[in-house]
């Protein structure tokens, strides 16, 4: 059952149950949807009706903000806790370790002077930190056109896409894109 916090309906779960919650889904057929709305996000899904319904379909919505949990227990409905995106990201890959499950990260700055792009440096780093990590891909989240992305994504045959584009725009992404990865 989810709590409703201003419009946005999130899992009431702990950093453990969500890990474990996502760790499931990879066993799962299909796409999958993990959102980790903050106030910010909270205020904008409350302005754009698509990203509301975005969010509302998602298969595991985290609260990621001290303030969404302050909310819901303000309305009564209180939350186990926070559960940041950031530490959900470390401990689900941190989990996923070595069993075969390969991450495509898309999103930040393209390569430059000479230097990786942000998401080949993130992947270089998650693979130093989390051992036996399959990195199978990455692309930068300056794109035009989503097509080659897409084929990209799917050539790599990825378990698990991070999406790193900001909001709304990951999630709108996401949601026209998903299933097509």
């Amino acid at each position: 059952m989810r709590t409703d916090v201003l419009g946005v309906a999130f899992d009431n779960v702990t950093m453990d149950e969500a890990v474990d919650r996502a760790l499931a889904m990879l066993e799962e057929e299909g796409p999958h949807l993990v959102v980790t709305p903050n106030p910010e996000i909270v205020q904008r899904a409350a302005k754009d009706p698509e990203f509301a319904g975005i969010l509302s379909k998602a298969d595991l919505v985290i609260p990621d903000g001290i303030g969404v949990v302050y909310a819901a227990k303000i309305l009564g409905r209180p939350l186990k806790g926070r559960v940041p995106g950031i530490d959900f990201a470390s401990q689900l890959l941190e989990r996923a370790a070595g069993t075969g499950k390969g991450l495509f990260l898309l999103g930040a700055a393209p390569a430059k002077d000479g230097q990786p792009s942000v998401a080949e440096q993130a992947a270089a780093n998650l693979q130093k930190a989390c051992p036996g990590l399959v990195i199978c891909g990455t692309h930068d989240g300056y794109f035009k056109e989503d097509g080659p992305v897409i084929q990209q994504i799917r050539d790599a045959r990825a378990d698990v896409v991070f999406v790193c584009l900001g909001f709304p725009r990951q999630e709108k992404w996401i949601a026209a894109h998903g299933g097509e990865t």
